[in-house]
């Protein structure tokens, strides 16, 4: 099993339509950082304590879920 997020930090909402969408930034237990994806805040939304414990490939899956459940409704 990979590295887990011991936590996970989202960049600001934007303000405008011309500023850059939120980000998650994670940190792994093995003391890795990285981003991880940006997304559209207006379509789907996180909360940093989502990602904790996940490993990035789950972390990933989890915005893939969350794209879809936004398409399909």
């Amino acid at each position: 099993m990979g590295s887990t997020i011991k936590k996970a930090t989202i960049t600001a909402m934007p303000k405008s339509y011309f500023d850059e969408m939120p980000k998650v930034i994670a940190e792994f237990n093995d003391g890795t950082k990285k981003e991880l994806f940006s997304f559209y805040p207006d379509e789907i939304s996180f909360d940093e304590s989502d990602f904790i414990g996940l490993t990035e490939p789950e972390a990933h899956s989890l915005k893939q879920r969350k794209d879809v459940h936004f398409l399909q409704n």
